[in-house]
């Protein structure tokens, strides 16, 4: 069956790679970016499968009408895939109030106001499916990104109450959580904050040499996730596992050796 998307942030990366999977095999997709120009190519190779709309995912209005476009135009909505965002580079002590504020409000914020539009339709669908970006990152943390961090972990946390709150109604959630990868993560969609030097040696001490995926690799697996009958509450795209099944049960052991302590406080 032919699927209605609406996929947001593909204007390149990630939403790019997705959108023109599906489109690549005769879904429609409503595109949005803040730039509407980039998906020109789309709209000439595609025609009307493709629906591409201006949007800035911060705006809560307009992520409304971009929700209810897609839907009116394309008769329903089967899969939203909230992917807008960036990453902030900066220690905790060098954020700025504008800038945690700004990555707050396109990472979480934005992720929100989509899901909010989308859930009123799906609902009256009897079906949906919602697939937030979130991150390795959102269920682990490495220094110098804490407020990206805290974005994707904070969707992770709603997405967690969301799950339980519309399975009744026939709405999955899933949480996919990319590991590094060749996007413009790491590059001309990062911000960073001005550098405190007494961070210097913490930056050296703590620089990663990260293994870069291909993102075209994702195409296959996305669509995957869109079409399977037991979807996963959560899933990494990448290599991802092992370090984070290593930190978990670090944080088993801890809360294993602290748990007199813990029963103690309950009285």
């Amino acid at each position: 069956m032919t699927k209605n998307w609406l996929i947001t942030g593909t204007s390149k990366g990630f939403g790019r790679e997705w959108t023109e999977a599906a489109l690549a095999r005769g879904d429609r997709v409503a595109a949005t970016a803040r730039d509407v120009g980039s998906l020109r190519p789309l709209a000439e190779e595609y025609g009307d499968a493709v629906l591409p709309l201006p949007l800035d995912v911060t705006d809560r209005a307009a992520a409304v009408e971009a929700v209810e476009r897609a839907a009116a135009a394309f008769g329903s909505l089967d899969v939203l895939v909230n992917n807008a965002g960036y990453g902030h580079f900066g220690m905790v002590e060098e954020l700025t109030e504008a800038e945690v504020r700004a990555e707050l409000e396109t990472n979480f914020f934005g992720t929100l106001w989509l899901t909010q539009a989308a859930l009123p339709i799906m609902r009256r669908q009897g079906r949906g499916r919602i697939i937030q970006v979130t991150s390795e990152g959102g269920v682990r943390a490495f220094p110098g990104i804490g407020a990206y961090h805290a974005s994707k972990w904070a969707v992770e946390g709603l997405s967690q109450s969301l799950r339980q709150e519309v399975a009744a109604f026939g709405i999955d959630v899933i949480c996919l959580e990319p590991g590094p990868y060749r996007t413009d993560f790491g590059g001309g969609s990062v911000r960073q904050s001005a550098p405190d030097p007494a961070y210097d040696a913490v930056r050296d001490a703590t620089r990663i040499e990260w293994d870069l995926g291909d993102p075209r690799a994702t195409r296959a697996p996305m669509l995957e996730l869109a079409d399977t009958d037991d979807p996963p509450q959560r899933i990494f795209f990448g290599k991802s596992f092992a370090a984070v099944e290593a930190e978990y049960q670090d944080r088993l052991a801890g809360w294993r050796k602290w748990e007199p302590v813990a029963l103690a406080a309950f009285g």
